[in-house]
């Protein structure tokens, strides 16, 4: 518990000023909770004919000192229009039950509103700075992450974090005082009494433990859950079209139904382990004041006054308990929520940023791969590859799938890092470089083109953030794109929609291309940049790439081997390993793999 107070506290420090002047106000409200006793007494004396003349000193003596000098001059105000100090003492202590009652829930408003405003922007900054880590993770992390799980940690995580920290902050130094407060009170004045109201303190102690750990197990499983729900809705909203086409409804409801199943039976075992405590310690206040009632009826007399403020302090006293039983549980529920927030801060990224960055110019530089070699796991994907991308060339990459074409990709732009071996862009080793700096410098164009839900102008200009609409437009009529842009209903202002499903797949590719020529970078990927294609589309867009190739060194990944039979360089993967290198026309002379995969991909 410490440890996760302490992990929170760097977060809401920022806003320290703010919640400890909410802190502060909670004290105060604690004393008004005094001041509050001690007016139900003077007046509960008074209603019974018990006011005298030196009842205003009363009165003035079980006010706190914040508020005596304020009785005191109401006291001379009456005293000088004519009143009698019996009756001016009821008239005052009558009207300051409101007045206490206004402080009273000034005080509380303030303490609530600015714990909460700064617990709100500590979890504000929580949710944003993971999801900033999330965003530095590598590639391997999100290939093997669940995505449901990962909304559901960033966004109801911290949602039930914010909620619960209000509550618990607000309550931190307010409840604990309140008790100290009322306790001390009326030890002094009843000091009996009230030995005999705490005899039943002790029992609390046990539903307290007992259901605290109950909430941490079922709290944890519930965001689980809650994870697992998210999961369901992410994978059947992008998975749509598959569920109506194989009539997956009733399936995907039944998971969904399930799942919400499992969550809601968690959530009642969270309610179960905070409300049960809370009716037994309201049934323990009851007894608490029965046995007062029946000490005080066998054993001595005392005044209605002082009975009656004895009986609401008891009550007001028991109101904190609960409230920090509550809180006990709910920092439980809060401890299960961060640390699955937590967990993912913990995950390190596999990609070291240099500690002095190398200063990168791609342009006119070759690129190298140095004896390469790569795994997943235990699986090898690339094993000792040398080869030199020279300036200026084109040098596609063919193989069957799993031979490690993307994979060589992947390494340029610094996706991941080979076990072995270097990737060079000049004499620079890419890991000297800052990522951001490399990837800066590299276009990529890949067959699933990732268009966001937004704006073509907005898609386009993600190439060069803060190009103008001018070298928007020029780039998209470079790419072939600006006559079907301009026939959309708003031009580039149109909505490409979730993933580009408003436009054809030619019309995105486009789109990326725009955006690629936009960046004009020195190095370009093309990733299948054409496989989900149709014929006719995939020579419209080829046409487009090969004016984007020009004067820079491109790196071709292809299956469909029409599109690379003009590159400079054919490089051919097999299992990790390079097994033939040359022109088209060299290797089909050759009469290797590269003549085996094309008499394949043209026979008739």
């Amino acid at each position: 518990m410490i440890v996760f107070l302490r992990r929170l506290w760097q977060f809401v420090r920022p806003y320290q000023t703010r919640l400890v002047l909410g802190l502060i106000f909670g004290m105060l409200y604690a004393t008004t909770n005094g001041a509050l006793l001690g007016v139900v007494k003077a007046v509960v004396n008074l209603v019974f004919g018990e006011g005298q003349d030196a009842s205003v000193s009363d009165w003035l003596d079980e006010l706190p000192a914040w508020l005596r000098p304020t009785g005191e001059r109401l006291v001379s105000l009456g005293s000088s229009g004519g009143g009698s100090p019996s009756r001016t003492a009821a008239i005052l202590a009558i009207c300051s039950i409101p007045l206490v009652m206004l402080f009273r829930s000034l005080f509380h408003y303030l303490n609530v509103y600015l714990v909460n405003w700064a617990s709100t922007r500590a979890v504000a900054d929580l949710r944003t700075h993971t999801f900033a880590h999330l965003q530095s993770l590598p590639l391997s992390f999100f290939s093997t992450a669940n995505t449901g799980d990962l909304i559901s940690r960033v966004t109801s995580d911290t949602q039930s974090l914010r909620l619960i920290m209000g509550t618990a902050l607000s309550s931190l130094l307010r409840d604990p005082a309140t008790i100290i407060f009322l306790a001390v009170m009326l030890l002094m004045t009843q000091p009996w009494l009230t030995l005999v109201c705490m005899v039943v303190l002790p029992i609390c102690v046990v539903p307290i433990t007992v259901y605290g750990r109950k909430v941490r197990k079922s709290a944890r499983a519930m965001q689980n859950h809650a994870a697992e729900v998210s999961t369901l809705m992410h994978e059947s909203f992008t998975g749509n079209r598959i569920v109506k086409a194989y009539n997956l409804e009733d399936t995907v409801l039944a998971q969904f139904r399930e799942a919400t199943k499992k969550f809601v039976n968690q959530a009642m075992r969270v309610v179960r382990a905070n409300e049960i405590p809370s009716s037994v310690l309201e049934f323990l206040s009851g007894v608490g004041i029965a046995l007062v009632l029946l000490y005080v009826y066998f054993r001595g007399e005392k005044s209605p006054g002082d009975l009656s403020a004895f009986v609401v302090g008891i009550y007001m006293m028991y109101q904190p308990i609960k409230s920090l039983t509550r809180i006990h549980n709910q920092l439980h529920q809060a401890q299960a929520a961060s640390q699955r927030v937590f967990e993912l801060l913990d995950t390190h990224s596999t990609i070291v940023e240099p500690a002095s960055p190398v200063p990168l110019d791609a342009a006119g530089k070759d690129i190298r791969f140095e004896n390469v070699r790569f795994r997943y796991g235990d699986r090898i994907v690339l094993d000792g590859i040398d080869l030199t991308v020279k300036a200026g060339q084109m040098v596609a990459l063919v193989g069957s799938s799993g031979s490690g074409k993307t994979t060589l990709a992947n390494l340029l732009l610094r996706f991941y890092d080979p076990q072995e071996g270097a990737v060079l862009i000049g004499s620079t080793d890419i890991r000297q470089v800052a990522t951001h700096d490399l990837r800066r410098q590299i276009a990529l164009v890949t067959q699933e083109t990732i268009l966001f839900h937004d704006t073509i102008r907005r898609n386009i200009g993600l190439g060069r953030p803060g190009a103008t609409d001018a070298e928007i437009e020029a780039a998209a009529r470079a790419a072939n794109a600006h006559a079907f842009i301009m026939e959309s209903p708003n031009g580039y202002d149109s909505m490409v929609g979730e993933k580009g499903m408003n436009v054809s797949g030619g019309q995105r590719q486009r789109i990326a291309i725009a955006r690629a020529i936009l960046k004009n970078a020195p190095i370009l990927i093309l990733d299948e940049a054409t496989s989900a294609l149709d014929s006719e589309s995939e020579r419209a867009v080829q046409a487009e790439l090969e004016k984007l190739m020009e004067g820079r060194t491109t790196i071709c990944i292809a299956h469909r081997l029409s599109t690379v039979q003009k590159a400079d360089l054919i490089v051919v993967l097999d299992q990790g390993h390079i097994v033939e290198m040359g022109t088209h026309t060299e290797l089909l002379e050759r009469g290797g793999v590269y003549q085996r995969m094309h008499e394949l991909a043209f026979q008739t």
